[in-house]
């Protein structure tokens, strides 16, 4: 067990546990009792950086979107611990709220906090950009809400290259809020995407990363294997990369650090990815809570940089 507060990463004024626990799957594979279960074992063990949109799940047959939200909020009501908490959610893609209109953002956060039961939101991401309202206004509604306390940071996720940087250089030119984290697609067989120009920009302006598919929609917890059928919503997508000759090879390198670190294969694959400049904290999340212990043993996994090499050119 390492010490709580030097386990703490920063992200603008935020303190977080190194390892974010994704909140996908709250209202959707995970019911509501299940996800108290799993919000109260990732607590439990040091962790307080929770990662959810307010279109989680709207894509389940009979949701409408921020059921997740509203199991977050419940949970953190019934626990009274929401000032130990660091709550992100996105916005953007409610389908009450589609876009990023000013008054569409306004009108989304409003019911994201009222779902989530609480004052403010502490790390704010933009979901999916929208190509048709200007940076320029998109930046200013959400200097806004700072400015109104019901967002504490503000944070981008799915964006293009050079909206992004129009983003950052308006916020740096005018003063106003300014973009504290990068949410990126970004694991061990899925580095291009951020990997370049974009982490480049984030090294610039100081963007903390929180990469999602940490673990290639659970193809790097090791569970995908030729001949293999696994029980998940997700088992498509991630057992796609078998047929690739650097998914196979990224298998039989975390294999053998796990073997050497004596930990699960899930473990490593998100110890690399919390290795990687830029990142505060990779997102994971849990159905049951069986699969959590490997998700937080890697905020307490420290990898050789031998070990580093031997994954990252496995995953070239």
């Amino acid at each position: 067990m390492i010490d709580e507060k030097d386990a703490m990463h920063k992200i603008g004024d935020l303190d977080v546990f190194p390892l974010c626990l994704g909140g996908n799957v709250f209202g959707w594979t995970a019911d509501r009792e299940r996800s108290f279960q799993i919000l109260d074992a990732y607590a439990g063990a040091g962790g307080n950086f929770l990662d959810t949109a307010d279109s989680y799940s709207a894509w389940v047959e009979g949701n409408r979107g921020g059921e997740s939200e509203s199991i977050i909020g419940e949970w953190a009501e019934a626990r009274g611990n929401r000032d130990d908490l660091v709550i992100a959610t996105k916005g953007g893609r409610h389908p009450e709220h589609p876009g990023l209109a000013a008054a569409t953002m306004r009108a989304a956060v409003d019911d994201s906090l009222r779902r989530l039961r609480t004052d403010r939101i502490d790390l704010y991401f933009t979901h999916f950009d929208d190509p048709s309202v200007p940076v320029e206004e998109i930046m200013t509604t959400l200097d806004g809400l700072v400015a109104a306390g019901k967002v504490r940071q503000i944070g981008v996720s799915n964006i293009e290259l050079d909206r992004l940087q129009a983003s950052l250089e308006f916020g740096e030119r005018e003063g106003r809020a300014r973009y504290v984290a990068i949410q990126p697609e970004y694991n061990l067989v899925s580095r291009g995407s951020y990997e370049g120009p974009r982490r480049d920009l984030a090294e610039k302006y100081g963007l903390a990363a929180v990469p999602y598919y940490g673990l290639a929609s659970g193809f790097l917890t090791g569970k995908y294997r030729p001949g293999s059928t696994v029980d998940s919503a997700r088992a498509g997508g991630a057992a796609r990369h078998l047929e690739t000759e650097r998914g196979r090879a990224v298998l039989a390198a975390l294999d053998i650090v796990a073997e050497e670190q004596d930990v699960p294969v899930a473990t490593v694959a998100l110890a690399w990815l919390a290795a990687q400049p830029t990142v505060a904290a990779p997102i994971a999340s849990a159905r049951t809570l069986e699969q959590l212990p490997p998700l937080v043993e890697a905020a307490r996994t420290t990898l050789t940089p031998d070990q580093l090499t031997r994954l990252t050119e496995a995953s070239a």
